[in-house]
Formats: C-alpha cells, structure tokens, sequence
C-alpha cells in the first residue's frame, strides 16, 4: 500500500471540500427542497392549512417540481399561495403551466406578481389566463373574500413593489368583513407601507418571497439583496403588525446556485 504523504492528505481533503461545496451549491441547496411547518391557528377547531410557493423562476419541468407538485397533493391544503417571480418570460409560461396541471385542480390557488414579471416582460394578460386555468387568481392589487370551514378569509394580492405598481389603498377596495385576512405582497420591503396604511384593519398575515434568503451566504453574512427587500430577509417577522413571513423561495435568480439559502415549501395552519 502506498504510504500516505501529509501533501496527499491536504490535497485529498481540499479536493474533497471542493467536490462537497460544489454538490451544495449547485445541486443539495436547489434541489432539496426544504419544507417547513408552522401552526399559528388561533384555536383547535376549523385549522386552515395554506401553503406558500414562491420566486419558482420557472425554466422548465424538472423532478423537484414533480415532488413539490406530488407533495403538494398528499397534504391537500385549503388554500395554495404562489407569491411572485413565477416565471420572467412569456414563452415560459407553458412550463409553468404543466407543473401546475400536476397540482389538484379542486385546491383553491391565488397568485401575485413579482418584480421579475415586469423585469421580463411577462404578458400578463397570458399569465393570468394560465393561472385561471389551473383554478387559480392573479390578484394585482385585488382582494378576494371565501368562507372556507365556516370561517370567511380575505385574500389581499398586491402588485410588485419595485417593478408593478403596488397599491394597498386599491387592494383593499370593497373588502369584505372575514375572520382572517392575508396579505400575499411579493417584496418584504412594502410591509413598512401596508402597516402605515392598513389603518384599523386587522391583518393576520402577510406572506413575501423576493430575497431567496440571500441567495448566497456566508456564516450570516449576506454580500447581495435585491432592492425592495428593506431591512428583512427570511422567515418570521414579528415584531410589529403586521406579521410577516419571508419564503426563500423554490428557484434561482441571476446566478443558477444556492449556497446558505436552501431552497423552501412554506405549510402553515392558521
């Protein structure tokens, strides 16, 4: 056997680390997808699961959407969430629209724009077509009201903040009494303006995506967010009102990697 030199040992171990950051990054982090569970429900009684899918910044279908989609169908929510960067070209759109022919059709779906639908060009008249297809609103600066378990839900869609026209004050035009109210707001940023704004509504919920957890980070530190992310980066918000939680999202953006950002399914019973 060939005796081990220390310069073999170090070059062996190097490469080793290498070949680990590489399968992270380019593959684990993407691919894997994490799911993570939250129940803020009020009581016992009349729970509501929702789930959140956001930033897919679809290309085409890959296995992961197929597992997302079959996942998706096990756990049978009340209410799917698909909260912007959908895709960020038209001809996407008909990829988009498979991964969303393997979800349940009878799962009540609501969707936003994000900034890379108005980066992109996106035909939105296509998109919102496509979505209602797949039993699902594009809610541009709309809301929504249904009774779902004998409890009324609002559903609030607001424009991109940095690419669209956000607009609270036309989001909530007509809005009926209800239980709970969610806000699905693609930039984290425009939370500061929906709590100056919401007066004496109560919102339950908002729900962002956008920053993908940075993306790419190191031990904390995160060198690139995307304008509109304000002062927030993933997961809870809640030290004011309105509460908010941030996805890192399902998709990439600019650069085809992740690495300290894994990609995230939001569940949550409220």
């Amino acid at each position: 056997m060939k005796k081990l030199t220390r310069r073999t040992f170090i070059k062996t171990g190097i490469l080793s680390t290498l070949g680990c950051l590489f399968l992270d990054t380019f593959w684990f982090e993407k691919y894997v997808i994490d799911w993570n569970y939250f129940d803020i429900s009020k009581s016992e009684s009349n729970k509501i699961k929702i789930i959140q899918i956001s930033d897919l910044h679809f290309n085409s279908l890959k296995y992961f959407h197929k597992s997302i989609a079959k996942k998706i169908n096990i756990l049978k929510p009340d209410l799917l969430f698909i909260t912007g960067d959908s895709v960020d070209k038209t001809e996407k759109i008909d990829s988009l629209n498979t991964f969303l022919n393997l979800i349940d059709y009878a799962i009540p779906k609501y969707a936003i724009t994000g900034n890379w639908e108005y980066w992109g060009n996106v035909d939105l008249n296509k998109l919102k077509h496509t979505f209602l297809k797949n039993n699902c609103d594009l809610l541009i600066n709309q809301n929504k009201t249904l009774t779902i378990k004998n409890r009324r839900i609002s559903i609030i869609g607001i424009d991109d903040f940095i690419g669209g026209n956000a607009d609270f004050k036309k989001a909530i035009i007509n809005k009926e009494p209800s239980d709970t109210t969610i806000v699905l707001s693609h930039c984290p940023e425009h939370r500061d303006v929906i709590a100056q704004q919401k007066g004496n509504l109560t919102i339950d919920l908002v729900l962002s995506g956008h920053t993908h957890g940075g993306q790419i980070t190191f031990l904390g530190f995160v060198p690139f967010k995307p304008p509109g992310s304000g002062n927030y980066l993933k997961g809870w918000y809640k030290d004011s009102d309105p509460k908010m939680y941030i996805s890192k999202g399902v998709g990439t953006s600019m650069l085809p990697i992740r690495f300290g950002a894994r990609a995230e399914m939001v569940v949550m019973d409220i």
